[in-house]
């Protein structure tokens, strides 16, 4: 286990960590800066994230890279329409001794890439929910563990919608992250066809194991913060719920429902660790506006005048801001 001498010296270990592991990362990620710092801070601070864009964007590179870098036990699992909860969680079967032994499933992973989540059905969809929620599954009655550290990072493709199973609003709460993906520049995409289109291999080295990870986790939840940033956080989620008495005049207008209290509490954790990550030791108001849009994108429901009127939840988020 790590041993630092005090809790300053593990912050600024945690932000050299960080600044070794984009390096790496970017050997085989071009761009995309604040999609892996936000992948980053999802996995230091003990959260799920979902990953939203085109295909083609990298998003299953990206989890892939990660998982490299992080020398943690990486498992892929391709959603489809006709998986199985046991498929994904492992179930029992009778050996040669006629007795029944469980063979663990995808899921007995560190880092699990959740490949296309909404192209399998809800019953599925809820098995990996309480992998996600209690870091243990339950089949034939029996509860197992899962190792720790375990994430879950997940993709979908946003224009795809046909032969899909839109994700209930109860599991997308329990993301911590919802992150956008969008199109490189045209530089990157030149670095990107160059570097994709000859003989070259990169090979990433592994900078964080699993005792390291666990530690950071530990030292995210010690940062203190100021009175004035937390209530800058749980004031800017109180903002968001319709027909309340601190709802902004947005919220009112074209929202249907509002975030609830784990958005506050993902926020104030994502804060921490954006602060220790970029070399402070503790947040201030910019650490909850970093992190604000990747924690309430997918927490806020937009009533039928907001999506007649074409208003956007980045919009609405950006006038809370």
């Amino acid at each position: 286990m790590l041993s630092f001498a005090n809790d300053t010296e593990a912050a600024n270990a945690l932000h050299q960590k960080y600044k070794e592991l984009k390096l790496e990362i970017g050997k085989a990620i071009v761009g995309q800066d604040e999609v892996v710092d936000a992948v980053l801070i999802s996995i230091f601070s003990n959260g799920h994230s979902l990953l939203i864009g085109l295909p083609g964007l990298a998003k299953t590179l990206l989890i892939k890279s990660i998982s490299e870098v992080l020398d943690l036990q990486f498992s892929r699992i391709q959603f489809t329409p006709d998986l199985m909860p046991s498929d994904i969680t492992g179930s029992e079967i009778l050996d040669e001794k006629r007795e029944f032994k469980f063979i663990r499933g995808p899921l007995f992973a560190n880092i699990i890439l959740a490949d296309e989540i909404n192209r399998t059905p809800p019953k599925t969809q809820a098995a990996l929910l309480e992998a996600m929620q209690e870091k243990a599954i339950t089949t034939a009655g029996k509860h197992h563990k899962l190792e720790e550290p375990f994430f879950v990072l997940a993709t979908q493709n946003p224009i795809e919608q046909e032969g899909t199973y839109p994700l209930p609003e109860a599991q997308l709460d329990r993301f911590m992250f919802n992150i956008n993906l969008d199109y490189p520049s045209f530089e990157e995409e030149m670095q990107i066809v160059r570097s994709t289109t000859g003989n070259n291999v990169n090979q990433l080295n592994k900078i964080l194991h699993a005792n390291e990870i666990l530690y950071f986790q530990k030292l995210v939840r010690k940062v203190p913060v100021a009175e004035n940033v937390l209530s800058y956080a749980v004031n800017l989620v109180s903002k968001t719920r319709p027909k309340t008495s601190l709802a902004a005049p947005m919220a009112n207008e074209f929202l249907e429902f509002g975030a609830g209290p784990r958005a506050g509490q993902f926020l104030m954790i994502g804060a921490k660790c954006h602060a220790l990550i970029k070399g402070k030791y503790s947040p201030d108001i910019e650490d909850v506006k970093a992190v604000a849009k990747n924690v309430l994108r997918h927490r806020l429901i937009r009533n039928f005048k907001a999506e007649a009127e074409g208003v956007s939840t980045e919009k609405i988020i950006e006038s809370f801001l």
